[in-house]
């Protein structure tokens, strides 16, 4: 399920509190979607989740506790879709380097709550050791696929891959908060945002020397 700031349910409901801990991740995914990850607080979540204000102690030692929970199954989620696109380069690791750019945007557009939590509730990784790899295990896939890209290069002309990982997903990761958002703060764009990271891309692979990255609608 997505969570918009548009989306979700229209106001707090009881639940039959089996799982406690999944009915809070989920009204803290409902009011980051209508206020943002810094617009709620501990008390709210538990009446959105339709229990007392101590009962989400049981579960999470304070709001942060909460936000990181909720990121690191952003991150889980982010992951599969990555590695989906990914897909170990086939049919050739050009194509699926795009496609990965592709299921970036994606994910910021369909999961916006999840990406707020992830990338703008303020949260640090090594808050929790499961949030901190959690993120690591997204960013894998995206240093994988630039291992591969790098690899498809002269020996003597290739980057460190870290730091061409990291020049990508900031590309990505711009154009995604910038134009590919799912919610009211998206901005205009005369292009769509899958054409703009498409020939962001490009001109940085081919100021890099790689003459296989292919041309296409997103060229310049």
């Amino acid at each position: 399920m997505s969570w918009s700031r548009q989306g979700g349910r229209s106001g707090p409901r009881g639940y039959h509190h089996g799982n406690l801990r999944e009915a809070l991740i989920r009204a803290a995914l409902e009011l980051i979607a209508q206020k943002g990850p810094a617009g709620f607080t501990f008390a709210e979540a538990a009446r959105w989740a339709g229990v007392s204000p101590a009962a989400p102690y049981r579960h999470f030692r304070d709001r942060d506790e909460l936000l990181a929970d909720v990121a690191r199954r952003g991150f889980d989620l982010f992951e599969t879709a990555l590695a989906r696109a990914w897909d170990e380069g086939r049919p050739d690791v050009f194509t699926a380097f795009d496609r990965i750019g592709k299921a970036y945007l994606e994910f910021a557009k369909t999961e916006p709550a999840y990406y707020s939590a992830m990338f703008e509730a303020g949260i640090p990784a090594d808050s929790s050791p499961e949030l901190r790899e959690a993120g690591e295990r997204a960013f894998a896939v995206l240093r994988t696929a630039t291992e591969r890209l790098v690899a498809t290069m002269p020996a003597q002309n290739r980057p460190p891959v870290l730091m061409m990982a990291l020049h990508i997903w900031s590309l990505s990761h711009g154009v995604a908060s910038l134009f590919g958002r799912g919610d009211a703060a998206r901005r205009a764009l005369p292009m769509s945002p899958e054409e703009l990271l498409e020939a962001a891309v490009l001109i940085y692979l081919r100021g890099l020397g790689l003459a296989g990255a292919p041309t296409g609608a997103g060229s310049p």
